[in-house]
């Protein structure tokens, strides 16, 4: 997959992200969703497809991923 362009990305954190910063930022973009570390913006950026971006969401909601 060839990486999307993200200087239109509208990246947003999580409602339940606390005040000590230590969260990450998605964007959605056309076919794929990026993230990335808030406190560094300007970093390096992960793409996912979206479909694999979705197994995980649900994978995630559903508790399977925790420990």
């Amino acid at each position: 997959m060839n990486a999307p362009p993200l200087d239109n990305a509208t990246w947003r954190k999580s409602t339940r992200s606390g005040a000590n910063g230590n969260c990450v930022e998605v964007a959605h973009l056309d076919d794929a969703f990026a993230v990335r570390d808030s406190k560094n913006p300007d970093g390096p950026v992960l793409i996912f497809p979206a479909d694999a971006w979705q197994l995980f969401i649900t994978a995630t909601k559903s508790g399977e991923l925790a420990q």
